[in-house]
């Protein structure tokens, strides 16, 4: 469907959808980088943080990567999905989610584009799917009825559970029949201890303090379902980079060396920098979290997004059914034309 007749996703439509969008419009070329924006261009990038966390828009200006971009904090966000549905509704200029919630709302028309990845799973950095000790989950046969916690539907947790139980022999009926069980994460341990979860997904600190306890095990993790890999990216709307292609080249660039910079750079300094910025912002967080940071996860040098981490959630959207066979075309989805690791 050409863009022009495309009506824009407003808030009710987005509560319809849940999380879902068709093929983002025209790829939107940047002009040459600078470091202040010219005339006519946004001065300004409004954006949401996550509590006790650094994102890489905030590294990057702490280490004087976007010139005289000015970042403007309107509060945290409570998960991905709802950090992009923000930057589709204009409530924000950049949002970053999960990449097959970025898919979804692509498929149900947002005029989105991925510009940059910004986490991933590694070795070091993974979502594992925790189990009592003494649990009698040994496998995925052991899953059929289970309830799985995990922070939102319809992302990253749901979407690697579908994978995982299709590549063990689930059919979809079989899969729908596991039950995803939304729980904050840090309520997530406390979920699986008390029995009120048959699994629970945890990364990070929660899932290392916890596991730290001692009782618990992880039945699979991301990283071992599907080696390493970019998750999530960010995105900007189609009329924010046609009205800000200086702005969006000198954003990204940022965001890009800021993810270089924590890829190449000693685990001490990059842990240090986070919790001197956690400090200075002044924004009553608990600054202890920073020291669990063990990798960005991303896969790409600087953020740059590779395909299959986008189609592979694709495939599974569409066999699913939660996406219409050829609705969304993944080269049309994200662009690495702003990135300078390209």
């Amino acid at each position: 469907m050409p863009s022009s007749t495309r009506r824009p996703l407003g808030r009710r439509d987005l509560l319809r959808l849940g999380l879902s969008a068709l093929p983002a419009a025209t790829l939107l070329s940047g002009c040459a980088a600078s470091s202040a924006a010219p005339r006519g261009e946004t001065g300004v990038v409004r954006y949401q943080g996550w509590s006790g966390q650094v994102t890489f828009p905030e590294l990057a200006a702490d280490l004087g990567l976007l010139g005289d971009l000015r970042l403007e904090w309107i509060g945290n966000t409570t998960s991905g999905p709802q950090d992009i549905q923000a930057a589709v509704t204009g409530d924000v200029d950049i949002g970053g989610a999960f990449n097959g919630s970025v898919l979804r709302l692509v498929a149900a028309g947002a005029p989105i584009r991925a510009v940059v990845s910004y986490y991933g799973s590694d070795a070091l950095s993974n979502a594992g799917y925790f189990v009592l000790d003494d649990s009698p989950l040994r496998g995925p046969a052991d899953l059929r009825g289970a309830a799985v916690g995990m922070n939102t539907v319809g992302a990253h947790h749901q979407d690697v559970l579908g994978i995982y139980l299709r590549r063990n022999g689930f059919t979809d009926v079989e899969i729908r029949d596991v039950q995803p069980v939304v729980v904050p994460p840090v309520s997530s341990e406390q979920a699986l201890r008390s029995g009120q979860l048959d699994v629970s997904t945890m990364t990070g600190a929660i899932s290392e303090k916890a596991e730290a306890r001692g009782g618990i095990r992880p039945l699979f993790t991301d990283f071992e379902l599907l080696g390493a890999f970019s998750a999530g990216c960010y995105v900007l709307r189609e009329e924010f980079i046609a009205a800000n292609p200086t702005t969006t080249r000198t954003l990204v660039g940022g965001i890009a060396q800021a993810v270089r910079w924590s890829q190449t750079r000693p685990y001490p300094e990059v842990v240090a920098r986070f919790t001197d910025i956690i400090r200075r912002r002044g924004r009553n967080e608990d600054i202890t979290t920073a020291r669990y940071w063990r990798s960005s996860g991303v896969a790409g040098p600087g953020g740059v997004i590779a395909d299959r981490e986008f189609s592979i959630w694709l495939d599974r959207l569409v066999e699913s059914g939660v996406i219409e066979p050829g609705a969304v075309d993944v080269s049309r989805t994200y662009t690495n034309a702003f990135n300078p690791f390209a």
